[in-house]
């Protein structure tokens, strides 16, 4: 059985929204992220994975994408405590809100990136580093 895990990968005049995870979180906490969560069960459901991104957007910094979002790449890996996630990426544009930090206990921080600064920044695990490699791609 996997965890289901979407990131939004969001870009606002040349800068990325990444958070700074919170040192609470279980995985990688105090590491630089996107913005994302777990895939709620829902049953029978349409577009899960598309509403649980604007979900995440909305609860944890506030920030409204815009209804079309598109699948960059997936990858997995095993928790600490040996459980199995899939990770999803997607490319979002910036709709609306202020970027702010609506939920401590998962997010420490909200920054606007350069790619660059992303990629130099001693808090970025090389997982952030490839979904910022691959999204920066998808979106020229």
């Amino acid at each position: 059985m996997f965890i289901v895990n979407v990131e939004a990968a969001i870009c606002k005049e040349d800068k990325w929204l990444v958070i700074t995870r919170s040192t609470k979180e279980e995985h990688a906490g105090g590491t630089l992220a996107l913005v994302g969560g777990k895939v709620d069960i829902e049953g029978n459901s349409l577009e899960i994975l598309e509403r649980t991104v604007k979900r995440e957007c909305d609860e944890e910094v506030g920030i409204v994408i815009k209804d079309a979002v598109t699948f960059v790449y997936s990858s997995s890996f095993v928790t600490e405590d040996g459980r199995n996630v899939i990770n999803m990426v997607f490319l979002c544009e910036y709709d609306s809100g202020t970027a702010t930090n609506r939920s401590p206990d998962e997010v420490e921080a909200v920054h606007w990136m350069t790619h660059d600064e992303i990629m130099d920044h001693p808090l970025t695990p090389p997982w952030t580093k490839e979904s910022i490699r691959r999204v920066a791609l998808a979106r020229k």
